[in-house]
């Protein structure tokens, strides 16, 4: 099916839906952006993200709900919600929406309020450029960049006038808040649990 698929082409949500299901990829501004399967060091972190966030959903008790990949967040522009004007479907590792009027059978339209994404070589501009500037104009309220090689987390936090700044680095044996939560946080070491088999 790839081969099929114009990169150079604009495509709109609603004609991501006829291939999606078997190409690996998201759409920005309307351009394919193909990526391959995680690796085992991408897809251990995203499970112990996932896991810890879950925790702090259920122990929150609101309306909140986190997700993972593969998983569309579709960020409409101008209002317009129908598939054919819809040019942006990204599939974040990981994902929490708090405002249920934004879920769908199709995923979530709309900024979540936090997403996380895990850095990975052939991703990696995506995540630290594209993605970057997209979910702070949207709106995303936090964004974590999770580098699983240099056991490093980078988390953003939209100020005053809409904007991420330079954030925050997590190291070794800090906590790390998720700022979308008063008072919860997330140990450094339980994300990068050394795995000896």
């Amino acid at each position: 099916m790839v081969q099929t698929l114009d990169l150079t082409k604009r495509y709109a949500y609603a004609e991501y839906l006829k291939w999606a299901d078997d190409v690996r990829c998201e759409l920005i501004e309307g351009f394919i952006k193909l990526f391959p399967a995680p690796r085992l060091s991408h897809a251990r972190v995203s499970r112990s993200i996932f896991r810890h966030l879950d925790a702090i959903v259920s122990k929150n008790k609101g309306y909140c709900e986190v997700f993972h990949a593969p998983f569309d967040v579709r960020f409409p522009k101008n209002g317009e919600t129908d598939n054919d004007k819809i040019y942006t479907v990204v599939q974040p590792d990981i994902c929490v929406v708090c405002d249920p009027s934004k879920l769908d059978e199709a995923g979530c339209c709309g900024a979540p309020d936090m997403i996380v994404e895990i850095f990975s070589p052939s991703t990696g501009v995506r995540d630290t450029h594209e993605k970057f500037m997209l979910y702070e104009g949207a709106g995303v309220k936090e964004y974590w960049i999770v580098y699983p090689k240099d056991k490093a987390v980078h988390v953003f936090t939209l100020n005053n006038d809409g904007k991420y700044g330079n954030g925050q680095v997590y190291e070794q044996k800090e906590k790390i808040p998720v700022h979308i939560f008063d008072k919860y946080s997330i140990d450094y070491d339980d994300i990068f649990v050394e795995f000896k088999y």
